[in-house]
C-alpha cells in the first residue's frame, strides 16, 4: 500500500487521536488479531515525513495502523499500482553471427560423451538406465554394442522430452 499524501493524513489522524509513534505501535498490538502488533520503528517509517520515511508498507500494516486509527484504510492509504512491461526487460543474450547452436552429432555416443552432453554425471545415466530396467523396459536412445554402452542422443532427448 502506498500512504496518500507524503503521510499527512496519517498524521493528521494521529494528533486527532492524541496518540504519538510508540503509542499508536503500542494499539496496533491491541487490534491485531495476532497479537503482534507493528514496532515503533514500522509505525515511524509508515507516519514520518523524514529522509527515512516510506511511502509505502504491506497491506497488513496499511490494515493494522488504520484499525488502530479508528479510519478505513482508503482514508489513509491507496493501492500500490502494479505496473507490469508491455515488453521483456530481461538482457538479450549476445549473438555473434555465424554462430549457430550445437547441433546433435550423428553418431553414437559414449557414457562420458552423453553425460558431457547432457551436462548430467554418468551415475545419474545409470540410475535412469536402472529404473527403466525396473519398470522392464529400455531406456530411449541406449544400445548395447558388445558388452559396452552406446547412446543414439536424438532418442536420448526425445525420450526425455516425452517423459
Amino acid at each position: 500500500m502506498r500512504r496518500l499524501d507524503r503521510g499527512a493524513p496519517l498524521r493528521a489522524a494521529m494528533e486527532a487521536a492524541g496518540l504519538d509513534i510508540s503509542h499508536l505501535a503500542a494499539k496496533t498490538k491491541d487490534v491485531d488479531p495476532q497479537g503482534e502488533g507493528l514496532s515503533r520503528a514500522l509505525v515511524g517509517f509508515i507516519v514520518g515525513k523524514g529522509k527515512t520515511a516510506r511511502e509505502e508498507c504491506s497491506d497488513h500494516a496499511a490494515g493494522l495502523i488504520a484499525a488502530a486509527l479508528d479510519k478505513k484504510v482508503a482514508d489513509c492509504f491507496e493501492e500500490t499500482p502494479l505496473f507490469l512491461a508491455a515488453k521483456s526487460t530481461s538482457t538479450r543474450r549476445l549473438q555473434i553471427p555465424g554462430r549457430r547452436r550445437a547441433e546433435l552429432p550423428e553418431q553414437l555416443m559414449n557414457q562420458r560423451e552423453l553425460a558431457r552432453f547432457l551436462r548430467k554425471s554418468p551415475s545419474w545415466i545409470d540410475k535412469q538406465i536402472q529404473v527403466s530396467a525396473e519398470r522392464g523396459t529400455t531406456w530411449p536412445g541406449l544400445i548395447y554394442v558388445g558388452r559396452s554402452r552406446r547412446f543414439d542422443p536424438h532418442e536420448v532427448l526425445a525420450g526425455m522430452r516425452s517423459a
